[in-house]
């Protein structure tokens, strides 16, 4: 009987939330955004589940015997190698844009600011998966540090790897995402530093996403009120060059 209860609530209050939205659907300068398959997608996971829900988490004798490097494997440009050489230890993260304290982090530092550990899936949008033990700072910690400006919306992630042309690998989450429990700067898989491969020497994780959306190899975070300026304005490089998804649910 509860359940019935339920089921009838929630389809009370779908329909009721479908009626409330058909007069802004009937304004065709809103129909296209609203009602393009990436907001649908994004907006209806969202809805039916809570915003702030955990990726499942695994246990340690669940962790793949190997964990595979998705996109660029190495970034290998003279900058890169440069700090890669030293260690990392000339290596610093810019946290800057819309924000009243910018930071410039190096790898010490981060270090020493609290860390969580998080043993989850990594999906990867050519089909494969892995488990890995992620260990890194909270994003949510960063960017409160930085204090983070009332028009930001967006966070932008700038990184090392040339894709060809002087271009360089970026993506970006909303702030739902980066003040998620689960999103971290990682700097640490299965207990050992991030290999090359891997992101090294920090990378983001992003749980409740595909693979593409944890830039590897970040060197600037920026907080913006708009993606229009940043590549083409979709959000990210695969969006902006392959037709991804800017959101990227799973």
């Amino acid at each position: 009987m509860t359940a019935q209860l339920t089921r009838r609530a929630l389809i009370l209050g779908a329909g009721a939330t479908l009626a409330g939205c058909d007069a802004i659907a009937r304004n065709a300068h809103v129909r296209e955004a609203l009602f393009s398959a990436e907001n649908f997608h994004r907006w209806s996971q969202r809805a039916l589940s809570d915003r702030q829900a955990l990726a499942r988490e695994f246990r340690p004798d669940q962790l793949s015997p190997i964990f595979r490097a998705n996109g660029t494997a190495n970034p290998n440009t003279d900058a890169y190698k440069a700090i890669w050489r030293t260690g990392f230890a000339d290596w610093r993260l810019k946290v800057g844009g819309l924000v009243e304290r910018p930071l410039s982090l190096s790898l010490a530092q981060l270090h020493a600011l609290p860390h969580r550990e998080q043993i989850t899936r990594h999906d990867c949008v050519e089909g494969w998966s892995a488990i890995g033990k992620w260990r890194g700072v909270p994003l949510s910690l960063v960017l409160r540090a930085a204090r983070l400006r009332d028009r930001a919306r967006y966070i932008v992630f700038r990184c090392a790897d040339d894709m060809g042309g002087g271009r360089f690998y970026y993506e970006s989450i909303d702030l739902i995402d980066a003040f998620h429990p689960q999103t971290i700067l990682a700097f640490a898989l299965n207990d050992r530093a991030l290999s090359v491969a891997n992101g090294a020497p920090l990378r983001l994780r992003v749980e409740r996403q595909l693979g593409y959306k944890h830039a590897k190899y970040l060197m600037e975070i920026h907080a913006v009120d708009t993606l229009a300026g940043i590549g083409q304005g979709k959000g990210g490089f695969w969006e902006d060059h392959a037709g991804y998804d800017w959101y990227a649910g799973i």
